[in-house]
């Protein structure tokens, strides 16, 4: 399990645009790393829509805004271009680094039971550790809860 004040679990993925990045990479700068579910759906996109909205507070913080699901680039793109997101979204189709920081795990919604991603958020500082671990998250009002993390 991921715990504050320790290291970020380290992990390299796709991003949206083809391109393989390390959570490493972005050292420096704080990083906002969220988990969510899948692409288009009620919940994520108005968690999406959300840091989309507050965009120009994480810049002027210095941050990095990660958005983390299963679905592939391909999806990533639909989605970006459909909302205007204008952050980084990182392709995790074998959830490893979902399983590195202990969001994937069996959900249930509407009575049926799956796997899959328990929606949660990471707030990294500039030298990598985590600073603050939020999970079960609303999408409601979630942006503004990371901006007041950051360090």
């Amino acid at each position: 399990m991921v715990e504050e004040g320790k290291p970020a679990p380290d992990f390299e993925l796709t991003t949206d645009s083809g391109e393989r990045v390390k959570l490493s990479d972005f050292r420096g700068r704080p990083v906002v790393l969220y988990f969510y579910p899948k692409d288009d759906t009620p919940g994520c996109t108005t968690q999406a829509c959300g840091f989309r909205d507050t965009y120009s507070e994480f810049e002027q913080r210095g941050a990095v805004v990660l958005g983390v699901s299963p679905d592939d680039e391909a999806s990533h793109v639909r989605f970006k271009e459909k909302y205007s997101l204008p952050f980084t979204l990182l392709a995790d189709p074998e959830h490893e680094a979902a399983e590195k920081y202990g969001v994937w795990g069996e959900r249930n919604f509407a009575g049926r039971k799956s796997m899959g991603i328990k929606r949660s958020t990471f707030v990294i500082d500039a030298d990598g550790n985590v600073v603050k671990t939020m999970h079960n998250v609303k999408p409601d009002g979630h942006p503004e809860k990371v901006l007041e993390a950051l360090p």
